[in-house]
């Protein structure tokens, strides 16, 4: 069974990442060399299964050409994602 995207907006994401790379016609392997990651990351980035930090969607942008807020335009946390620091324990 194939894993799930994490969320709508790490879908999304990952498929504004795999229509750029594909209009520049790089593969996975040459964008993850790029942006200094390994291959299977990219793949996982594109199929929405990786919550992407700040620094590593800026290298993935440069490495596409494009400005990181095309990449992150109208994205939405997730309601139901959040900070662990954020709840309370009960202990």
């Amino acid at each position: 069974m194939a894993k799930q995207p994490i969320s709508d907006a790490a879908q999304t994401f990952g498929a504004r990442v795999r229509t750029r790379r594909n209009e520049l016609g790089k593969s996975q392997e040459r964008l993850a060399d790029d942006s200094g990651m390994h291959w299977t990351f990219i793949g996982q980035v594109e199929r929405g299964q990786r919550n992407v930090s700040l620094h590593n969607i800026l290298k993935i942008a440069e490495a596409l050409g494009i400005d990181p807020g095309e990449l992150m335009q109208g994205l939405k946390a997730p309601e139901d994602v959040g900070d662990s620091n954020d709840r309370t324990s009960a202990s």
